[in-house]
């Protein structure tokens, strides 16, 4: 990439960037994806760059906004830090921006699109899975196709951005020439990594590849790392080799850049993530509201703030209602698959959060209990980790 004529170095002086996230309960997620603010800032050092998450982790969007008008900026390009655009990049980010700026009505923020299946994210991603399999150089056409690769996608109720997953999952497997390939995710849609995996197995590789597609760590990667521990343990005779998440590599950084590039250059009326999301506004299809989980700095309050802690099971992809009678806070549309087989409903007395819990009808929970306990495992009925106090 060529940083010396990019046209981040032409910006006027009271031009910021701030690059917008989901958060996490993980401190490890919340310092990694500070680290892209690092890389931009390195190659960009005359940028005032932040960062800033929708919920759960500090700074949130609003304080980083703060920070950039109280060094004098009044012209911010603000990108999502999101691998493909589901409801986050598509409503929830864009109507925070659009609270704060008609609260500061002297400061303009465009804002860009998410990283999405550019070529440089289709590298990194296929630099983490040749770690895996201890590769220096691409596979010649042959060398892999013993071999199976399963990616893990974060999973949402946004078909197309699930259906983005699988079509990177198709790019890899030919440009790297795999035997065959398999897409599952981790949350809310199917199939689930568990049951992914033991269907892939069915086809008789004796090498897997399990690659998630995640920007940075989190309680997710965990949680997909013991699947594949437990699936492997099952089947001794079958090798898995697993591959890093995505981290801030320079191929993800320079995506970075060409986003925010994208966002400087764009004409106005351009038909972006915000203008789609102004026009659905218009047409009273959402509504701007204050985020349900947002970081709020500690201050002295008579009032009592509705918490609510997420694991990110189900990267909150859904449509949120905020009502009073709810108890934490915000609701999730029910996803129309929430009882397929080898979806969610795997996932069920696993610690899936409390709200997308609630989705499941009573009879899908105890039917799936009843196909555990017919099958010899057991059964624990087990508190949300967002309800516990």
């Amino acid at each position: 990439m060529e940083i010396l004529m990019s046209l981040l170095n032409s910006l006027p002086k009271n031009s910021g960037i701030i690059i917008c996230g989901h958060g996490s309960r993980a401190k490890t997620a919340e310092e990694e994806f500070s680290l892209l603010a690092t890389g931009l800032r390195s190659r960009f050092p005359q940028l005032e760059v932040e960062y800033g998450f929708l919920e759960y982790s500090s700074p949130n969007i609003h304080m980083s906004l703060d920070r950039l008008i109280s060094k004098g900026i009044t012209n911010i390009y603000a990108v999502p830090g999101m691998l493909f655009s589901a409801t986050h990049a598509q409503n929830d980010i864009p109507s925070v921006l659009i609270t704060y700026m008609q609260k500061n009505p002297a400061l303009t923020i465009k804002y860009g699109q998410e990283l999405g299946l550019h070529e440089e994210m289709i590298m990194a991603f296929q630099h983490r899975i040749m770690e895996a399999i201890d590769l220096v150089e691409m596979p010649k056409p042959g060398d892999l196709y013993d071999t199976m690769l399963v990616v893990v996608g974060r999973g949402t109720s946004v078909a197309r951005a699930n259906a983005e997953a699988s079509k990177l999952t198709r790019i890899v497997a030919e440009n790297m020439g795999f035997g065959w390939c398999e897409t599952v995710f981790s949350g809310v849609t199917f199939p689930s990594v568990g049951r992914g995996l033991e269907m892939a197995l069915k086809l008789g590789f004796k090498k897997i590849v399990v690659a998630p597609y995640f920007l940075f760590s989190g309680k997710l990667i965990g949680r997909i790392n013991a699947y594949i521990k437990k699936v492997a343990a099952d089947h001794p005779n079958v090798s898995f080799h697993v591959a890093d998440y995505l981290r801030d590599q320079s191929h993800v950084i320079n995506t970075f850049v060409e986003r925010i590039e994208e966002t400087v250059s764009q004409p106005e009326g351009n038909n972006g993530l915000m203008e789609k999301f102004q026009s659905k506004l218009a047409a009273g299809e959402v509504t701007v509201h204050h985020h349900h989980a947002e970081f709020q700095p500690e201050v002295k309050s008579d009032s009592v703030a509705l918490s609510h802690s997420h694991d990110n099971d189900h990267d909150h992809n859904h449509e949120h209602s905020h009502q009073k009678d709810v108890e934490h806070g915000h609701t999730h549309a029910p996803y129309r698959h929430i009882a397929h087989p080898h979806g969610p409903r795997t996932m069920i007395d696993e610690n899936v959060c409390c709200c997308f819990m609630s989705q499941f009808p009573q009879a899908v929970i105890d039917e799936e209990r009843a196909l555990r306990l017919a099958s010899g495992k057991s059964v624990v009925d087990q508190l949300p980790q967002c309800k516990v106090k």
